[in-house]
């Protein structure tokens, strides 16, 4: 673990799991390996300076602990209960009143560590004033095809811990609003846990207000039918798609040629019908495209993207409009 350093940001990420914790490196925390129940621990990740770092970007140490004047290291890591976690957000809420909750979902060829980092960087450059929860499911965090298919079948077995994680702060009276941000292989995570919820007998006090869906690797005809089995009552969907993105490219290359979702043109039919029908609001960050950037993960490097858009829903409650004003969020703190 690393000191406290002068300019420094910190922030702290409370983590529920389905990943099992690491035999091998206690320093890891957990493993790609499947739990055999959910799991949580408290952790706080210090962030260095603005002024030597490049915003969207993760600059990790070459050794551990790492210097905290140049590169994302970890303050205090923590393995909790399921109470203690509990609590840590009812603090959480009263301190930051209005309680938002903010759920990040990461993707494919993700560590334990990637997706505390990179969840990390997202709080900390959109600027977002909610509870920061990652939801983290075992991926293997290897970019080999066998990899995949595991990633996938652990993102099944994950979905009903996700569903069980948003049932607990929803019940919170403390929680004001749930908000959800899902990446890549997250999205089916996300999407089939929702569906679960919305299609289930009874009633629950839904403070589900915005389900973010970036680059989802889902195929779109599958999203048709879960979309629409949501119902009428469902969130607001926002999603944030690229044509050049070839993670999905690959992606659907493996599932027979089947568009993925985060790679259709919004602008041509029938997509853009249906989008418009379900009052899914998308935003193509193909015009975004930089040299040598990752399409995959653009929408974490550009805070006219989605980073700045986390920060006008939780922050302002503005409308997800257009990228207009998104832009205009740039720079703010």
């Amino acid at each position: 673990m690393a000191d406290t350093v002068a300019g420094t940001s910190r922030v702290p990420v409370l983590v529920a799991t389905t990943r099992q914790r690491s035999a091998v490196d206690k320093g890891e925390m957990f493993s790609g390996n499947r739990g055999d129940a959910v799991s949580y621990a408290a952790i706080t990740v210090s962030i260095p300076p603005d002024s030597v770092r490049e915003i969207g970007q993760i600059q990790w140490p070459s050794s551990i602990p790492g210097d905290p004047h140049r590169d994302f290291v970890t303050l205090s890591a923590d393995y909790i209960d399921k109470p203690a976690f509990m609590n840590a957000i009812t603090a959480e809420a009263k301190q930051r009143r209005p309680g938002k909750a903010l759920i990040f979902v990461h993707g494919f060829n993700n560590k334990f560590d990637d997706a505390v980092y990179r969840f990390a960087q997202i709080v900390h450059d959109s600027r977002a004033p909610g509870i920061p929860v990652l939801f983290t499911w075992p991926s293997r965090g290897e970019l080999k095809l066998r990899a995949y298919t595991y990633d996938r079948e652990s993102a099944n077995y994950s979905r009903d811990a996700l569903e069980e994680l948003i049932d607990s702060l929803d019940r919170n009276p403390n929680v004001s609003e749930i908000n959800i941000l899902a990446h890549s292989m997250g999205n089916w995570v996300a999407l089939e846990a929702l569906r679960s919820r919305y299609i289930r007998p009874g009633r629950f006090v839904d403070k589900l207000k915005n389900v973010m869906l970036v680059a989802p690797d889902v195929d779109v005809d599958v999203f048709r039918t879960q979309i629409r089995r949501m119902g009428t009552k469902r969130p607001r969907f926002a999603l944030f798609v690229s044509q050049d993105d070839g993670a999905l490219a690959l992606s659907k290359t493996i599932w027979g040629g089947v568009t993925r979702l985060g790679e259709v043109n919004p602008e041509q039919d029938p997509y853009r019908t249906e989008l418009a029908q379900d009052q899914i609001e998308v935003f193509d960050l193909t015009t975004l495209k930089r040299a040598g950037d990752d399409a995959h993960d653009r929408a974490f490097s550009d805070v006219t993207s989605v980073v700045g858009m986390i920060k006008q829903r939780l922050q302002d409650g503005q409308p997800m409009t257009d990228t207009k004003s998104m832009s205009m969020d740039r720079g703010v703190d």
